[in-house]
């Protein structure tokens, strides 16, 4: 068969055509490779980067748990920390404040109120030694029904707000185990400010509150101005000051402070100061993680600081926090030496604190943890002890010991030891102090010895330089 002219022309030219496209594409696809490696090899030393950074800030990350039963000083001694370290933090939450001091004012004005009723209406039946004694010294008072139905009735509208204002701080969350609608949970500034972050819903005047909480803050506010004379006649009357001493009123421990302060407390442009924020009382719920960054030897750290609920029925919460704990701060408030449990009213109160140390003591999961020991309310025990109160009479153990501070404190010190070493897993180093959460340069001397040990001891641990 004869082939046409030019065909074999015509047939190479695809060949030579295919031959340069194809080196054209192999060409386009090894650039396209290199390119893929090397965005490859930047993500590569980026996530490395990035992976170095994050352990470098875990390894330089101190977790602190602060232990102990309900109303031993824990978010007290967080406050103590952040006003060290972080002061300005703790300024802008003066304003966020001042409803929970109002409830503190209105819990013990209610306190009161009840109590007296109870005592005056049962003190001619009661026939024992100390009630005798109480009847003898309200004696000369004459009857005090009438100045006492008057002050109730003037102080029934700010007696009336507590629930309300509890409710509006809890976010409505109610509290099992003990009194309803008294204590507020952690994180309630969350809930007692606005959620938008310019806080353009905040009423203005109010330091960014909430508008509800805002409005009954408000009402709490005009309402103790109103009657702030009531209050500090009912607070001083000679029938409430006999009951007092004689242990027959019992408040919560920042009960009088706020009572003695109540015409500061009840100006219209009140601004919780540094004192009041140490005093106030706040119950904590649940746990509630505090962050703030401490330096030390030209290094930052960044430390966290869980501040639990003590409660019994708390307690399980903790767990979750033990794995990795650098430190735990155990409190336990050797002042409470006369009273009981709230949740279990027959287990006095230190008989508990030294069976919660033993549980933390023995704890697997803390067996790596440095261990300090606050054995707190230093000031209080002073008090009751001066007071007259015996130690005897409320722990039998005590037996015939002089009843001064000294042989008090060395008593319970000495228990707390004898724990750690019996039951102590690791045979760990126990740094014992005494403290009073509320007598602020010595605490912060003590603060400032425990976090640089704390952070020490991190870094022998960690390796890092």
């Amino acid at each position: 068969m004869s082939k046409r002219p030019g065909h074999a022309h015509s047939t190479s030219e695809p060949i030579l055509m295919q031959t340069f496209d194809a080196a054209g594409i192999d060409k386009e696809s090894q650039f396209y490779d290199e390119e893929a490696a090397r965005v490859s090899q930047k993500i590569d030393e980026e996530l490395k980067r990035d992976w170095v950074r994050r352990k470098d800030a875990q390894r330089r990350q101190v977790k602190v748990m602060l232990l102990g039963q309900a109303e031993s000083g824990k978010s007290t001694l967080q406050k103590q920390f952040q006003l060290y370290y972080a002061h300005h933090a703790l300024d802008h939450e003066r304003p966020l404040w001042r409803p929970v001091v109002y409830f503190n004012v209105l819990k013990a004005v209610r306190m009161i109120l009840d109590e007296l009723d109870h005592e005056l209406n049962n003190l001619s039946i009661d026939d024992s030694v100390e009630g005798q004694a109480v009847a003898h010294s309200l004696a000369p008072l004459g009857d005090l029904s009438e100045e006492f139905s008057r002050l109730r009735t003037k102080l029934v509208p700010l007696v009336a707000m507590e629930d309300s204002l509890a409710s509006e701080l809890s976010g409505g969350v109610a509290v099992t185990g003990g009194r309803t609608g008294v204590y507020v949970r952690a994180g309630w500034q969350a809930l007692v400010t606005p959620l938008s972050p310019n806080r353009s819903r905040a009423l203005p005047g109010t330091g960014g509150l909430s508008p509800a909480v805002a409005q009954v803050t408000s009402l709490a506010s005009r309402t103790l101005i109103a009657v702030q004379n009531e209050v500090d006649e009912l607070w001083k009357h000679p029938a409430v000051r006999i009951l007092l001493n004689n242990r027959r009123i019992r408040l919560d421990e920042s009960a009088p402070f706020f009572l003695d302060s109540i015409k500061r407390v009840a100006q219209p442009d009140y601004l919780p100061s540094t004192a009041d924020l140490l005093n106030v009382r706040l119950q904590t719920l649940g746990v509630a993680e505090h962050s703030f960054d401490i330096e030390l030897c030209g290094s930052r750290y960044n430390w966290l600081m869980y501040d639990v609920g003590g409660a019994r029925g708390q307690r399980h919460a903790w767990v979750p926090y033990f794995d990795d704990a650098t430190a735990i701060i155990f409190l336990a408030p050797i002042s409470a030496f006369d009273q009981y449990l709230e949740e279990d009213p027959r287990t006095n109160r230190v008989d508990d604190s030294l069976q919660l140390f033993t549980a933390i003591c023995s704890n697997k999961l803390l067996k790596n943890s440095h261990l300090v020991l606050m054995l707190n309310k230093t000031d209080l025990l002073r008090k009751k002890l001066e007071a007259g109160v015996k130690v005897r009479k409320y722990i039998t153990s005590y037996g015939d010991r002089p009843n001064t501070y000294a042989d008090v404190s060395e008593y319970f010190r000495a228990h707390f030891i004898q724990v750690h070493k019996r039951h102590d897993i690791s045979r760990r180093a126990l740094y014992v102090h005494f403290t009073s959460m509320l007598d602020i340069r010595a605490t912060q001397d003590i603060i400032v010895n425990v976090g640089e040990a704390i952070i020490r001891s991190h870094i022998a641990k960690t390796g890092l330089a």
